[in-house]
């Protein structure tokens, strides 16, 4: 069985067809997932999600692209929402420094009023990192993120960034990319990490991994994802599969 730990079902890209991504990836053996909400919109269709379907999680956070827009009423409604008894992470929160949306001040007070709010709701984090490796480390050491830990989501650093995630008590989360033939490094992570410390993820509907790759992503495929990573530590798919799902109910403290 799966656990795909970051998708994004709320994303106008499943309108269409929900139901149908949905049994496709019960098919695949995806037996749970986190929907992840980021702002107003994909936050209320998370929690929607989440109490509509039995295996389906929910995580809400505000999106560092989106920093400049949040105000002290919307942390105080993830306060609130924190309190639902299927809403398992808070985030996704971090640093973008590839969009210039929001400048880098504002990110980094918004990341940091969140990873203060987690230590008090007591919920993990997970957190999206572009281009802001360096400092977001940094404010994880500075704010004493490691009382609660979390996923480093869609994790695209080096084995040495990796470690030191760990050491913070983070988890790393490998998708789509790590089936991608150039994509070394997360190769890398892979086959250094260990497998009590890794979980698996599509971000779907983004980054959809080989032969899938620059379509839409979704669920099922996060079955690719498992047998990559099986591959590149020469075990059996099975062994990756119960390993990664039974990490993500530790973390998200699901029996």
């Amino acid at each position: 069985m799966l656990f795909d730990t970051h998708v994004h079902l709320n994303a106008e890209q499943f309108n269409e067809d929900l139901q149908e991504v949905i049994d496709r990836a019960k098919a695949e053996g995806v037996e749970r997932m986190v929907v992840v909400g980021f702002d107003r919109p994909t936050i209320t269709k998370a929690i929607e999600l989440c109490e509509t379907y039995e295996f389906i999680y929910a995580s809400v956070g505000w999106h560092p692209v989106d920093a400049i827009d949040m105000t002290p009423e919307d942390l105080e409604w993830l306060r609130d929402l924190s309190a639902h008894p299927k809403v398992v992470a808070l985030g996704e929160m971090g640093l973008d420094y590839h969009w210039d949306k929001s400048p880098k001040d504002i990110q980094k007070e918004v990341f940091r009023k969140q990873i203060q709010l987690a230590k008090e709701v007591k919920l993990p984090i997970i957190i999206h990192n572009r281009e802001a490796t360096s400092d977001i480390v940094e404010i994880l050491k500075e704010a004493g993120a490691a009382e609660v830990g979390g996923i480093m989501h869609c994790f695209s650093g080096s084995v040495e960034t990796a470690k030191e995630c760990l050491e913070m008590n983070f988890y790393i989360s490998l998708g789509g990319p790590v089936t991608f033939k150039n994509a070394k490094k997360p190769k890398e992570v892979a086959e250094a990490i260990p497998l009590d410390r890794l979980l698996i993820e599509t971000d779907c509907p983004y980054l959809a991994p080989h032969p899938y790759r620059g379509k839409r992503n979704e669920p099922a495929f996060v079955k690719l994802v498992a047998e990559q990573i099986a591959e590149l530590k020469g075990i059996t798919y099975e062994e990756v599969a119960k390993a990664t799902t039974e990490n993500a109910k530790k973390l998200f403290d699901i029996n």
